[in-house]
């Protein structure tokens, strides 16, 4: 199953006992806090949790799938996830 926003902002309704509505604002807000905190290039970390951190990746060269054409790709930056060893070891140790 994957967890959706609505999931998450039904368990923080029945968890903690927010009202609906301000449970949808406290998750769209930090959601938003997250975006801009990567949209301006810094590094987000949650203790317990992981690193969230922008890279810039370099032009490169690819290949239309479609075509087999050779290709340049443009420079971008992507965002990369680094767990921490805390939720490594809680993900490993329900196998």
């Amino acid at each position: 199953m994957t967890l959706t926003k609505n999931h998450i902002i039904e368990a923080i309704f029945e968890q903690i006992g927010f009202p609906k509505s301000q449970s949808a604002e406290t998750v769209e807000t930090l959601l938003e806090i997250i975006k801009r905190t990567l949209e301006s290039g810094d590094d987000l970390l949650i203790s317990g949790f992981g690193k969230l951190s922008v890279k810039e990746k370099a032009e490169r060269k690819g290949r239309n799938p479609a075509t087999g054409e050779d290709m340049m790709l443009a420079r971008r930056r992507v965002v990369t996830f680094k767990w921490s060893r805390e939720l490594r070891n809680r993900i490993n140790a329900s196998k």
